[in-house]
């Protein structure tokens, strides 16, 4: 089979990945979740004219220097001021509070002079000078978050403010991880002679968990096509939306993911990826399954995540893909090969601007200076190498 471009590979998942389905959650529960249908504002917000600060609420042409103006009553929040504004009156007011009917200013309090029951200002008055009208922050029927965001906790804010009690957002996939392989071991095991510690699972699932309802991982299947084929069952027993393995999946004699998925019934759309590293990268369905082979190498299983994943579970929550980020190099890249490198790189913050420094290292099991990088830059095929100062494609490693 030969090596299939990145971005047909791409465009082969997402044309697997079902549409967005909708459930309607409590606001309490929505952080973090992608909105698919708007909040529209269902009232005025003030839904009345309302004061911005302490003071007193006054006819504005009532205001004249060294005149008193009577004090007939006070407005709070949530207690307004029962009666109408007369001519030459004026009622305390608190901020958030109504503006009586009849008032069109209100004078914050540390321009006040108070006299008993009489009230006289330092400052002229100003025509509608800290009164938020009705609808100042939105009106009924104005879209407040449109279908598509993931809601942090501004948006939450104003749907709440818009009295949003429930909201409906995308439904969240189940996730399934499986790692194989004979020399695995979890951490903080004794290692033998021929063993390594297991690290996959631990780097996909925090990097999933945001996108997926759950992410059950199923630990470590052996070597073995009798207990491999037991694990998958078990597994698909639980009939995740998602199957993630890693492990397998390159030409070895040991490498038998494949052979026994496909035994298992899975159809595969492809294998092998024009990239580096992460060359080894199977993908097919099973049902309404969607499952992803990744290299059993760490560096090679996490850039693969980032490059094929995120996109796919991106496309299931209706959340867009963003604009790749395009950055200048604050070191030189080396020639490529005919395969796409993802290029680990550190963000700099130069006097200049970021900039992107290149790591050097590209083995695809040396986690370390993966965990240094902060980008991944997307060097194309056959690229002759680039000097500093020139502009590059570049993946963020920790962006939703």
């Amino acid at each position: 089979m030969s090596l299939l471009p990145v971005d047909d590979a791409i465009a082969a998942i997402l044309k697997r990945v079902p549409a967005p389905i909708a459930e309607t959650v409590p606001l309490a529960e929505a952080a973090g979740r992608v909105l698919l249908e708007p909040v529209v504002a269902t009232h005025d917000q003030p839904p009345f004219n309302s004061s911005a600060m302490d003071g007193y609420a006054i006819r504005a042409a009532d205001i004249v220097d060294g005149h008193r103006l009577p004090v007939v009553g006070t407005s709070q929040a949530g207690a307004g001021f029962a009666g109408t504004l007369g001519p030459g009156e004026a009622v305390r007011i608190f901020t958030g509070a109504p503006v009586p009917e009849g008032a069109d200013t209100v004078i914050m309090q540390e321009e006040a002079t108070v006299e008993g029951s009489f009230v006289s200002f330092t400052a002229p008055a100003r025509r509608g000078h800290s009164v938020r009208p009705l609808g100042n922050d939105f009106a009924t029927g104005q879209h407040l978050v449109d279908a598509g965001v993931r809601l942090a906790p501004m948006q939450l804010a104003v749907a709440a403010a818009a009295n949003a009690a429930t909201l409906n957002v995308a439904k969240r996939p189940r996730i399934a991880l499986l790692a194989t392989g004979d020399e695995l071991v979890l951490p903080g095991s004794p290692l033998g002679p021929d063993q390594i510690v297991a690290s996959n699972s631990f780097g996909l699932r925090p990097m999933l968990a945001p996108y997926s309802e759950t992410v059950a991982d199923h630990g470590i299947a052996r070597d073995n096509p009798a207990l491999l084929r037991r694990a998958l069952d078990d597994v698909f027993a639980a009939e995740p939306d998602i199957l993630i393995t890693t492990g397998g999946a390159s030409v070895g004699d040991h490498d038998i993911v494949q052979d026994i998925l496909l035994e298992l019934g899975v159809t595969l759309d492809f294998w092998k990826i024009n990239m580096r590293p992460g060359k080894p990268l199977m993908f097919g369905t099973r049902g309404k399954t969607l499952i992803f082979g990744l290299p059993g190498n760490p560096v090679s299983a996490m850039v693969t995540a980032m490059v094929f994943i995120r996109p796919a579970l991106r496309a299931w929550l209706g959340y867009p893909e963003p604009a790749p980020w395009r950055l200048p190099l604050a070191g030189p890249t080396p020639p490529n090969t005919a395969r796409r490198h993802f290029m680990r790189a550190q963000l700099l913050h130069t006097p200049a601007g970021p900039a992107l420094l290149p790591i050097s290292q590209t083995d695809s099991g040396h986690t370390s200076s993966l965990a240094r990088a902060d980008m991944l830059i997307v060097q194309p095929e056959f690229d002759p190498g680039q000097p500093p100062g020139t502009i590059v494609r570049a993946i963020p490693l920790d962006a939703f």
